[in-house]
Formats: structure tokens, sequence, C-alpha cells
């Protein structure tokens, strides 16, 4: 796994595609019957710049993003993202007109927290939240608990491929959503069909891949 039912989910764009694992997995907060792997999304340059081209799609010149807040390991995604924000002209208030690309520091009871060097680009910042994948939202939303403690604005959240279209209240803008995967479902561990049935769960999964069982 990645194995012989793994499969891509092309677009227009030559370098923007989903590879896609049918199965049964488990997360830390659901089951999910597809594994969405976006490695060398997070990894290979040309495909975080094709997502970053995608996402930035969603932001006018009047949304002002002053800090990128990387979920799930999206740094290079972010990073791209910062420069097409940047070349776009877009706004932002920071004293040297440029953005900041932070990750998040996670403490053994999950909670994010920024130490004293990160606070000044949270604080009084408008942040916008990137994620590999916003399905439950549990994530998002603790990011978006999380700016909201350290006085930080949220200027948007965005994902790779995500399942909701809001989360606490904000629009989450993805480059892939379920029209691309119509079928993907998310259950809690204890209402799983899969499991009811008796099927096996093929694959430990979170932000950083998967563990066959």
């Amino acid at each position: 796994m990645p194995n012989e039912s793994t499969y891509k989910i092309r677009t227009k764009r030559r370098n923007l595609f989903l590879r896609v694992t049918p199965g049964h997995f488990a997360t830390s907060h659901s089951h999910i019957n597809y594994y969405i792997d976006v490695t060398t999304q997070k990894t290979r340059l040309s495909e975080a710049t094709a997502i970053a081209e995608e996402l930035v799609s969603y932001y006018g010149q009047n949304t002002i993003v002053d800090t990128i807040l990387c979920l799930d390991g999206t740094e290079v995604i972010g990073t791209c993202l910062a420069e097409q924000l940047t070349r776009g002209n877009y706004t932002n208030l920071n004293a040297h007109q440029t953005i900041y690309v932070v990750t998040p520091e996670h403490t053994t009871g999950s909670q994010i927290i920024f130490r004293d060097n990160i606070v000044p680009m949270i604080e009084a910042k408008n942040v916008l939240i990137l994620a590999a994948s916003v399905t439950t939202g549990y994530t998002a939303q603790a990011a978006i608990e999380a700016i909201k403690y350290y006085n930080g604005v949220i200027a948007g959240v965005c994902a790779v491929f995500a399942t909701v279209d809001k989360c606490a209240g904000y629009t989450v803008n993805a480059a892939f959503d379920p029209n691309d995967l119509n079928d993907y479902a998310t259950y809690p561990s204890h209402e799983c069909p899969m499991c009811k049935r008796g099927r096996k769960i093929d694959a430990l999964v979170n932000s950083f891949g998967y563990s066959k069982l």
C-alpha cells in the first residue's frame, strides 16, 4: 500500500493529481474507506507548486495573509503558497511585506501551542491555516482555537483534500473535494459499518503516512 488498487484522480493541471487507495483504514479520530496519499504533494516541489497555484485562486486581493500555519507536514506547500501570494501582490500587514510560514507544536495532550519566539507571528496577524486534509475537522478546529487563544485572526482554512466546506464556521477551500471521490466516507470508530461486517483494518494512517496491519 499503495498497491495495485491505488489510482490517481487527475485534473487539467499536469502536476496536480491525487493518489487514493480504497480499503478500511483507521485514523486517530475515525475510520475511513480511502487512504488519501498526499506524500508527494507535501514533498515534491512541482506538485506542491501545483497545489499552491490551485489554492491561491480562492484568495482575492482583499484577503490579508500575514502568516501561513502549516498542519500535517505541509510546509513545502505553505512556502509555495506564500510565494504565490507574494508574487500576486496580495496584502499583508507585516513590516517587511513578507509572509511567515510556521508549524504548530503539539503537547502530549494534542493541544497546539506556540513558543514565545513564534507568538509574534501569530498575535494580531492574519493567519491562513493549511492542512493536508480536512475530513473530521478536529485538527483544523484545534488550529483555529489556538490562533484565537494567541490573539491571531483567522484569514481562512485551506487543504489539499477536504470533505467538509465549513470548519468552526470558516469556509474550507480545497484543491480536491468529495466531488472528486464521491463515495468517500468517514465514520466514528464505534459506528464503522466495515467493522460491523467483520472487515479487518488494512492500515493505521495519520499525517505521516500509513502502517500496514
